[in-house]
C-alpha cells in the first residue's frame, strides 16, 4: 500500500506573499477598471451611478469624441516615437560596440561622461535644448521633438549594449579581424545577429519613455505638433459646460494603448534581455 505524499502545509509566509501580490494587483487594476467602465457611460450614468458600478447603457460615444480630440495628436506621438526609438537604438549600438570592442585612449573617461547623462534630470537640459533648438530651426516641430529623445535617449542605449556586449568573447572579434573583416563587418555579419535581446529592451525602453513624455513635449511643441500626452493634459483641464468624464476616461486609455500593446506583446524580450547581461557591468 503507497502512502500518497504529504501536501505542504500553508505557512504564514506564503498567506502574506499571496495578500502582497493580491493587493498589487488590485492597486494596479482598479484604477484601469475604473477608467474603461467610466469611458463607456453616458454622463447621466456617471452622475448617478458609483465609480465600480457596470454601465446601464453600454455608449461609445465617449470613445467616438475623444477619438476625434486627440487622433492628430496621437500621430504625432507615432511620428515622434517611431523615429528616435530607432535612431537611438542604432546610434546607442554603435556606440556600445566601439566602447567595448574597439577601445581607444580615453574611452572609459567617456563612457563615465557618458552615464551622466543617465543622471541628468529633465528640467536640466531644458534650457540648452531650447537654445540648440532655436538655432537649428526645430522650435516647435515634431522633428525638434524626435532630436531631442534620440539625444537624451543615448546614455541610456549606449549604457545598455555597452554592458551587454562585453560579456561577448574578444577572441570572436579578433578572429574575425584575422580574417579581414572590418570594423562594420564585424559589427553587421557578427555582433548584431547576436543583439536581438538587447534591441528589443532598448526598443521597449525607448518607446515606454518618449510615448509617455510630458515635460519635453509641452516644452518643445506647440499647436498641432504636441504630442498626445500634452493634448490629453489640455483636455482633461479644459472644457466647457458640463464636464465629460467618459470622453476624458476614454482618451487616457486611447492614450495608455500602445504602451500597454508593447508590454504585452513584447515583455518577454524585455526579461530575457535584462537577463541576458543587459545590466551587467
Amino acid at each position: 500500500m503507497t502512502s500518497l505524499a504529504a501536501k505542504p502545509a500553508i505557512s504564514l509566509s506564503r498567506i502574506a506573499i499571496y495578500a502582497v501580490l493580491i493587493l498589487a494587483v488590485l492597486l494596479y487594476l482598479v484604477p484601469l477598471v475604473v477608467m474603461l467602465l467610466t469611458s463607456f457611460k453616458t454622463p447621466e450614468d456617471i452622475s448617478t451611478g458609483n465609480l465600480l458600478s457596470w454601465p446601464t447603457v453600454v455608449s461609445g460615444i465617449g470613445w467616438i469624441k475623444a477619438w476625434a480630440t486627440v487622433n492628430g495628436y496621437f500621430w504625432n506621438s507615432i511620428k515622434i516615437t517611431i523615429p528616435a526609438v530607432l535612431i537611438s537604438t542604432a546610434i546607442g549600438a554603435l556606440n556600445g560596440y566601439v566602447l567595448s570592442m574597439w577601445r581607444f585612449r580615453g574611452s572609459q573617461l567617456f563612457f563615465g561622461l557618458l552615464l551622466f547623462g543617465c543622471f541628468l534630470p529633465f528640467q536640466t537640459v531644458l534650457l540648452p535644448a531650447s537654445f540648440t533648438l532655436g538655432k537649428m530651426g526645430l522650435a516647435s516641430t515634431t522633428t525638434g521633438l524626435v532630436f531631442v529623445h534620440v539625444v537624451y535617449g543615448l546614455a541610456f542605449t549606449t549604457l545598455f549594449f555597452r554592458n551587454y556586449y562585453v560579456s561577448i568573447p574578444d577572441a570572436l572579434v579578433k578572429a574575425a579581424r584575422l580574417d579581414g573583416a572590418g570594423f562594420f563587418t564585424i559589427f553587421r555579419r557578427i555582433i548584431l545577429p547576436m543583439s536581438t535581446p538587447i534591441i528589443m529592451v532598448c526598443l521597449i525602453w525607448q518607446f515606454t519613455q518618449i510615448w509617455n513624455d510630458f515635460l519635453f513635449g509641452v516644452v518643445f511643441s506647440s499647436g498641432d505638433s504636441q504630442p498626445i500626452t500634452v493634448a490629453l493634459n489640455n483636455l482633461v483641464n479644459t472644457s466647457t459646460g458640463a464636464k465629460e468624464y467618459n470622453v476624458d476616461m476614454a482618451a487616457a486609455m486611447i492614450a495608455g494603448l500602445p504602451t500597454l500593446l508593447v508590454y504585452v506583446v513584447a515583455g518577454k524580450y524585455f526579461v530575457r534581455g535584462l537577463t541576458a547581461g543587459a545590466v551587467k557591468g
